[in-house]
């Protein structure tokens, strides 16, 4: 059993456990031991979002790692994607990111990336687990000159965009392109705006003035109709919504029209398809993707995997059998020729390179795929409930499951990050569908009573 880490590190209310400072030392300790050999010269990065937790958070990291005579390389408020570039880039130990992603300001969570840039696996995090609980590094507390020194890194944002430059094709530029970009009030505010205007964009800004508690408040990648609307009013040719930390976005067309991460996917793998760079003519995508998107690939000659929830296990898939491009609906894509986690800036980029190319505009290029009507209700819970216990949810299930046959298919998990449980139902008819998600979510609401 898990006790801190869930499907994305560990995360919650900040200040209340497991996201206090004194969870946070030991989390430090504990990297600082696992990464710590017979080499000197150790070093572990730390960034954060712009959340106001963050500041205590990132300060306890930082005591526990020197605490174990590790150096820290605090970069400030960068991108998810943003850490586990400088943690590559600088040939550091591991890297780690104070960030809860789309989750409200009071939340807060631990990310951690290995020396290559990938997070780290279920296996490793259980090991910082055990060192933590079992009391193992009680005793190691180096002295004197052993212990680690914290030192800023001043130039991290400017690094990072002149990576994300270079992911753009040298021979093209966005001059003429007009485009709208909502930042949630995180940490992409100080990165995305300098990338799409360096490369030629008019950039209208939204979401750029964070006060460490607006953070993804009505903004951003999940709420991206503000972004949408002045997509609209201004008549732009496409909006950018990033999520917090920066490794999701959601795209809105030249019509205001929400393009979600399973049609971005299906625009850049039939590009890269094309282009014969889709390695394995595979896509990696979460069971969360809408139907229509296995069906695309199917008709483009190429397919679809799927993996569970998360974009680590997305990430994991790619790995294990040398996959170069995967992602979720809810936009978290991972173009591995580029880097190693999904990134939203970089994303948007891609996505724009293929409308250059393309010179079409992004609705009819979102037309490649055609989605079945699909609906996502969350369900908020009090306590762990295991619905395979309980015959009305079983019985409920299994006769919705058959009403649909192969025309349609139910999912329902507890969320790995959140005290819900999500309920997907897919189907032709959307007037059934969602009677359906509401009918397994009334029998969920009475299990929690």
């Amino acid at each position: 059993m898990r006790r801190l880490f869930g499907t994305d590190g560990v995360r919650g209310v900040a200040n209340v456990y497991p996201m206090t400072t004194e969870i946070a030392m030991q989390i430090g300790r504990a990297i600082a031991f696992l990464v710590k050999d017979q080499r000197h010269g150790h070093r572990i990065v730390i960034g954060k979002d712009t959340r106001l937790s963050g500041y205590m958070i990132e300060n306890a990291l930082a005591a526990g790692i020197c605490s174990m005579g590790v150096d820290v390389l605090l970069v400030g408020p960068l991108p998810t994607p943003g850490i586990a570039f400088i943690t590559t880039s600088m040939r550091a130990d591991a890297g780690v990111i104070i960030s809860a992603s789309h989750n409200p300001f009071q939340d807060n969570g631990i990310k951690i990336f290995a020396r290559d840039g990938f997070k780290l696996p279920d296996e490793k995090e259980a090991d910082i687990e055990d060192l933590i609980f079992s009391q193992k590094m009680a005793a190691l507390r180096p002295v004197a000159d052993e212990v680690g020194k914290a030192a800023r890194i001043d130039d991290a944002r400017g690094r990072y965009i002149v990576f994300l430059k270079h992911t753009f094709p040298a021979k093209y530029t966005l001059e003429g392109v007009h485009i709208v970009l909502d930042c949630a009030h995180g940490a992409t505010y100080g990165v995305a705006p300098h990338v799409f205007a360096e490369l030629g964009a008019k950039v209208t800004c939204l979401g750029v003035e964070p006060d460490g508690t607006n953070i993804n408040e009505e903004c951003g990648a999940l709420f991206p109709q503000r972004m949408a609307q002045t997509v609209r009013e201004q008549g732009a040719d496409l909006g950018i919504a990033l999520d917090g930390d920066g490794d999701r976005v959601i795209i809105a067309d030249e019509r205001g029209e929400i393009v979600n991460g399973d049609r971005i996917m299906a625009i850049c793998a039939a590009d890269m398809l094309a282009r014969k760079k889709l390695r394995r003519k595979t896509l990696v995508a979460t069971v969360m993707s809408n139907i229509g998107l296995e069906v695309t690939m199917r008709r483009l000659g190429g397919k679809l995997v799927r993996t569970k929830v998360g974009d680590r296990y997305v990430v994991e898939e790619m790995r294990r059998n040398r996959y170069n491009f995967g992602g979720e609906q809810s936009g978290h894509l991972i173009f591995l020729d580029h880097i190693t986690t999904g990134d939203g800036i970089l994303a948007a980029l891609q996505l724009l390179a293929v409308m250059h190319k393309r010179n079409r505009p992004l609705s009819e290029l979102a037309a490649i795929m055609e989605p079945y009507p699909q609906v996502l209700k969350n369900v908020r819970v009090s306590r762990r409930i295991d619905l395979e216990s309980h015959k009305e949810y079983t019985e409920t299930l299994a006769a919705l499951t058959a009403e649909l046959g192969e025309d349609g298919r139910i999912l329902v998990r507890p969320s790995g990050t959140e005290p819900v449980i999500r309920v997907m139902v897919e189907g032709t008819d959307q007037s059934r569908i969602d009677q359906m998600a509401n009918e397994l979510c009334r029998v969920i609401e009475d299990l929690d009573r």
